[in-house]
């Protein structure tokens, strides 16, 4: 499999390379830091397969893919980015996209993504492909809100409130471990990577006025 990765950080392509050449039966055969080399050096090289940053200087790596897929119908094309929100998924799948992966996925992860890619199925990383199916079934979206217990909610809503883990703890009777625990398994389940991430969506939770 021979695969141009495209992304506009030296050290993320340096990184990739290196990660890539790992893999058994995956060649890199050019790096690209835009959307017009992109074009360029897929068109010298004809890879297999375009592991393509969405966040490119210029035009969009989307953009980039559509101008590839016009010249080359038969490279695939592999997004990957930190945006993981089901527009931008949607959006470069409906474009032609072969898949979609966030950065921080697991080494192994990205393995079995651009295999997928290759064989011509299509790959989305597991919680994207959650958020996306989920409401075509009538559940809440994973990492929803609806998704936490009772007390993470109550938690939650203290949080809004401006209360600290230590005020938290004494209001519920719990101990401030719980409550950091709890913390984190909200953080994992509500998709929020930093602890300021959590108090803004829960002051985003209270009614207004109250």
């Amino acid at each position: 499999m021979r695969v141009l990765i495209v992304d506009d950080h030296t050290l993320v392509r340096a990184g990739l390379d290196r990660l890539l050449q790992g893999f058994d039966d995956v060649d890199v055969c050019a790096q690209a830091s835009g959307a017009d080399e992109a074009l360029t050096l897929s068109l010298a090289h004809r890879p297999d397969l375009v592991l393509m940053d969405l966040s490119l200087p210029g035009r969009s790596g989307i953009d980039a893919m559509v101008a590839i897929h016009a010249q080359l119908p038969a490279t695939r094309v592999l997004i990957m980015s930190m945006h993981d929100d089901a527009q931008h998924v949607r959006s470069a799948i409906e474009r032609g996209a072969a898949g979609f992966i966030v950065k921080d996925a697991a080494p192994m992860e990205l393995e079995v993504a651009l295999r997928t890619a290759f064989t011509g199925e299509l790959y989305l990383s597991p919680r994207l492909s959650s958020r996306l199916m989920a409401p075509m079934f009538g559940r809440p979206v994973q990492g929803g809100v609806d998704a936490l217990s009772r007390r993470q909610q109550q938690i939650l809503d203290l949080i809004g409130r401006g209360r600290s883990s230590k005020e938290i703890a004494a209001e519920l009777a719990i101990s401030i471990k719980t409550v950091e625990t709890h913390r984190a398994r909200m953080m994992e389940t509500l998709g929020c990577r930093r602890a300021n991430d959590l108090v803004l969506l829960a002051a985003r939770q209270r009614p207004a006025g109250d």
